[in-house]
């Protein structure tokens, strides 16, 4: 595993040594992305084009099924081999590495935290081995980050929920073989008025709609879900009615380690990249690594690259330890983000006119970085997150 963090590195009680398990998993995903994603990441790009088969590869090595335990079918990990698998994987393609993230930590993690046994035995074991890819519906056209304004609503009858509305932004959303929906059950506002539906492709009324077509994660499939009078079981709601919201926030705290993974990745990349250009580039007799001015580039994005792992890495171990997670989950979310938007950035301005141009990764990893400031919370939203916990203790 490539992590700069490979000794014990012992701070306020956290040990963040590179377990057996890490080194497995790391060199696995390492090797499945140079082998299978590396050689097609430019063309999977430029035509968006959203490589299922892949995915379901990525199932059969346990890698869409990360924290699913084995009696579900899952590899029965934790968040420190998940983290470096995503990061890995981003270190290749940023695209790839979302979906593997949205499938493991929203869809799959919603029910894994939150249904019951029979929901947990029908649903985990296709979406452990990637039979069936997994999507999760909260975000709205209109709402945003104000997602207690969701109109997207569900009126029991009978021994069905009827579902009307739609939901933007979503990964998976017309592959998806099963979503995890937040629907309105109450008042608009009301933070006990949302509960969390899992809905299955093909049932009535459940469609999506266009497909965006996106400055960078191209190769990540973003649509919207419909739903036009679904109907859909009561005993497909998780956990009880009303308690949707609390169960999304729960479900993000998660998410956000996984973006904030995911930006470690592209850091990396970008950064090795980079590193590896100011070494070959040569400009008045010397490699430009030589100068002044591209070599503190490259010192500044090593640490913040360092100090987002080490932020990464203390969220996992807090969430390993089922601890509050909340702040430190924003904190590195917030912080690796913003750190890949830089470095990315760095990194095209060292490559100069290269840079800019499709033959070299950096440009790339510039345009898929800024998705990580915005999905899953703004970096506003997650200085938001920070600053009330910080007030609150």
């Amino acid at each position: 595993m490539d992590a700069l963090l490979t000794d014990t590195q012992s701070t306020g009680g956290y040990d963040f040594a590179i377990n057996e398990n890490q080194q497995m998993v790391g060199q696995m995903a390492k090797d499945f992305a140079e082998r299978y994603i590396k050689p097609h990441v430019m063309e999977w790009d430029e035509a968006q084009h959203f490589p299922i088969d892949l995915f379901k590869q990525l199932g059969e090595l346990g890698m869409m099924g990360v924290f699913v335990p084995e009696q579900y079918g899952g590899s029965g990990f934790g968040y420190f081999e998940y983290v470096t698998v995503i990061s890995e994987i981003a270190k290749v393609c940023g695209a790839i590495g979302l979906s593997v993230a949205a499938h493991n930590s929203l869809c799959t993690g919603h029910i894994l935290a939150f249904g019951n046994e029979e929901q947990k035995l029908k649903w985990l074991p296709k979406l452990a081995t990637a039979e069936w890819l997994g999507a999760w519906g909260l975000t709205e056209a209109n709402t945003g980050s104000d997602a207690l304004g969701m109109n997207t609503t569900a009126i029991l009858d009978g021994d069905h929920y009827i579902v009307n509305g739609s939901k933007n932004w979503i990964t998976h959303g017309k592959s998806g073989n099963v979503a995890v929906v937040m629907v309105r059950t109450g008042n608009k506002g009301d933070s006990h008025g949302i509960s969390a539906l899992v809905i299955e492709k093909g049932t009535p009324g459940f469609t999506h709609g266009k497909k965006e077509n996106k400055l960078g994660m191209r190769a990540s499939e973003t649509t919207e879900l419909i739903f036009d009078n679904c109907r859909v079981p009561k005993e497909n709601l998780l956990g009880i009615e009303g308690e949707g919201f609390k169960q999304a926030m729960k479900v993000l705290d998660g998410g956000r380690i996984s973006i904030a993974a995911l930006s470690l990745g592209i850091a990396k990349g970008a950064f090795e990249a980079a590193v590896a250009y100011a070494k070959e580039r040569h400009q008045f007799g010397q490699p430009i690594g030589n100068f002044q001015g591209i070599a503190f580039k490259l010192a500044n994005m090593a640490t913040e690259i360092e100090a987002a792992e080490l932020l990464v890495m203390q969220a996992a171990d807090l969430k390993n330890r089922h601890l509050p997670v909340t702040k430190q989950s924003a904190m590195a979310k917030y912080f690796a983000s913003e750190t890949a938007v830089r470095t990315a950035t760095e990194a095209v301005q060292i490559f100069g006119g290269y840079g800019y141009t499709k033959d070299f990764p950096v440009e790339k990893f510039y345009r898929d970085a800024k998705l990580c400031t915005i999905g899953e919370g703004t970096s506003e939203i997650q200085k938001i997150v920070i600053s009330r916990e910080v007030l609150r203790g």
